[in-house]
C-alpha cells in the first residue's frame, strides 16, 4: 500500500511539474505572445476623398488580419480587408471610397480599424485591437487669389506679392519657385491676407513662382504670379592663382579650419578644400541664419537704403562668376555674392535701417561675419569685420556703428563684404542701396494691396 501511495504522489508531481512546464512555455514562448497590434491613427482625420487614406498598421512579431470600415451611425460598410500568411510585422492600408454614395451629404464619419496578429494566445485567436477615429470629409480646396505684386523681378534680384488665402483647415501655405525653393508668407493687414518678398538666384537661368495652398485634407490650390522676367548677365572672370595667395592666405585659413589630411595635402588641395568645402560650410551657416520668416501679422514694412560704408568705393561686384587657374590649368570655381566696398581701414560699417542683430561671429572665409534681421525676412551682411561694435541679441537703430572693416577671413585687403539676403537667398544689393526700386517693389505693392482690401 505504501508502494502504492509513493508511486502515486511521484506521478502527481510529475504530472505538476509537466503541467508547470508547459504553463511557463506558453508564457514565455513567442508563438504565445501578448502584445497586441499597434494601429497608427490620429485623434482627427481630414479625407478629401480623392487621395488614398493611409494607416499604418505594425506587430512585433507578425500580423494575420486587418480590417477598416466606415460607420455613419446608421450603417457600416469595410473599405479595405486584408488576410497576412507570411509573416508581415507591418502593412499600410490604402483605403478608397466605394463609389456607393455612402458618403452623400456627409461630412463626418466613424472610421474603425481592426488588427489581429498571428499568436496562439487566446486560445489560439491571437491579440486583437479595435482603433477609431473620426473622419471629416473636405473635398474644397483653399482659395487663393493675387492682390498685388512686383511688375517685374532680375535675375539675382527681388519681388513683392500680397495675395488672400482662405481655408478653414489651412496646412500649408508657402510660395514655391521654379527651383523648387520654398519663401514662407507673413500676415498682412487684414483677415487671411499675406506678404512676401521672394528672390530669383543668380544662378539660375529661368524662373517662376506660384502660391501653393494645401489644407489638411491633401486639397491643395496653385496660383502663378506674372511677374515679368528680366534676365541680367554677370561677369566672369578668369583669375590665376599665385604662390605668394597659395602659401599666405590660403595656407592660413587651412592651418586654422583645416581637417590633419587637407593641412597635408598640396597647395592647390588647400585652396580646393577653401574655395569650396569650407566656403559651402560657411554659407549653409549664413544661409540658416538669414531664413527665418515673421509670423505675427504686420500692416506694414519700411526699410531704408543700405549704404554700409561712408565714401566706400565698390571694389568687386554682386554675382561674378570667378574661374581659377594655376599655370593655365584650371583649379576651381566661386561665385561672388555680394559687393565688396573699401574706403580707409578699419572703417566705421553703419546699419542703415533698423533690426536685431542674429550672429555675430567669426565664419571662415567671411572672417568676423555680422547678419542682422530687418524683418519680413530681409537679412543685411557684413564679413571681414576686424571688430564687432554690436553682439548678438543687440537691437540696432539706423545710423549706429556696428563694426569695423579689416581683413578677416579670406580678405587681401582691408574691405567690407556687404550682402543683403532674403528668406537664405543671396540677392542683389544694389537694389537694396536704391530709394526708386524700394518704392517701386515694394511699397509701391504694399499701397496698391492696402486700397483693395479696404474696398
Amino acid at each position: 500500500m505504501k508502494r502504492k501511495n509513493n508511486f502515486m504522489i511521484v506521478l502527481l508531481l510529475l504530472f505538476l511539474a509537466t503541467f508547470v512546464g508547459l504553463f511557463f512555455y506558453i508564457y514565455s514562448s513567442s508563438f504565445f505572445e501578448r502584445e497586441a497590434p499597434i494601429v497608427h491613427l490620429p485623434n482627427k482625420v481630414d479625407w478629401n476623398l480623392k487621395d488614398p487614406l493611409k494607416v499604418k498598421v505594425e506587430d512585433n512579431r507578425a500580423l494575420r488580419f486587418v480590417r477598416a470600415m466606415l460607420a455613419d451611425g446608421q450603417n457600416t460598410i469595410t473599405l479595405d480587408k486584408k488576410e497576412i500568411t507570411n509573416g508581415e510585422r507591418t502593412i499600410e492600408l490604402g483605403i478608397t471610397m466605394p463609389k456607393t454614395g455612402f458618403t452623400a451629404n456627409k461630412k463626418s464619419f466613424e472610421l474603425i480599424v481592426e488588427a489581429v496578429d498571428a499568436s496562439k494566445w487566446n486560445f489560439f485567436s491571437g491579440n486583437k485591437t479595435v482603433q477609431k477615429t473620426t473622419v471629416y470629409i473636405d473635398t474644397k480646396r483653399p482659395e487663393v487669389s493675387v492682390l498685388s505684386n512686383s511688375y517685374k523681378i532680375i535675375r539675382g534680384g527681388v519681388a513683392t506679392v500680397i495675395f488672400r488665402a482662405q481655408d478653414e483647415n489651412m496646412k500649408q501655405l508657402y510660395i514655391e519657385t521654379s527651383s523648387g525653393k520654398r519663401f514662407y508668407p507673413t500676415p498682412f493687414y487684414g483677415d487671411n491676407y499675406y506678404i512676401s518678398l521672394l528672390a530669383w538666384p543668380s544662378i539660375e537661368e529661368k524662373f517662376s513662382a506660384s502660391v501653393i495652398a494645401v489644407d489638411r485634407a491633401g486639397n491643395s490650390t496653385k496660383a502663378h504670379i506674372p511677374y515679368f522676367l528680366q534676365d541680367k548677365k554677370y561677369k566672369a572672370s578668369m583669375l590665376q592663382l599665385k604662390d605668394a595667395f597659395l602659401d599666405g592666405k590660403i595656407k592660413e585659413m587651412v592651418d586654422d579650419f583645416g581637417t590633419p589630411e587637407i593641412i597635408k595635402a598640396d597647395k592647390l588641395e588647400k585652396f580646393k578644400f577653401v574655395n569650396e568645402t569650407l566656403r559651402k560650410a560657411n554659407e549653409t551657416i549664413i544661409s540658416k541664419m538669414a531664413s527665418p520668416v515673421p509670423t505675427e501679422k504686420i500692416t506694414d514694412f519700411t526699410i531704408k537704403p543700405f549704404y554700409p560704408l561712408k565714401n566706400g568705393a565698390a571694389v568687386a561686384s554682386f554675382g561674378d562668376h570667378r574661374l581659377y587657374e594655376y599655370d593655365k590649368v584650371p583649379v576651381s570655381e566661386s561665385y561672388h555674392v555680394g559687393i565688396d566696398l573699401a574706403s580707409t581701414a578699419q572703417a566705421n560699417i553703419q546699419v542703415s535701417s533698423d533690426g536685431v542683430v542674429v550672429y555675430a561671429q567669426e565664419n571662415g572665409i567671411y572672417g568676423g561675419n555680422m547678419i542682422i534681421s530687418h524683418g519680413l525676412g530681409v537679412y543685411s551682411l557684413y564679413g571681414h569685420c576686424s571688430t564687432f561694435l554690436a553682439k548678438e541679441g543687440d537691437t540696432v537703430k539706423s545710423g549706429d556703428v556696428i563694426a569695423k572693416t579689416g581683413v578677416t577671413g579670406l580678405a587681401l585687403g582691408d574691405h567690407l563684404h556687404f550682402g543683403i539676403l532674403v528668406q537664405g537667398v543671396e540677392v542683389r544689393p544694389e537694389e537694396w542701396m536704391d530709394k526708386s526700386w524700394l518704392e517701386d517693389n515694394i511699397y509701391g505693392v504694399i499701397k496698391a494691396a492696402k486700397k483693395i482690401i479696404d474696398k
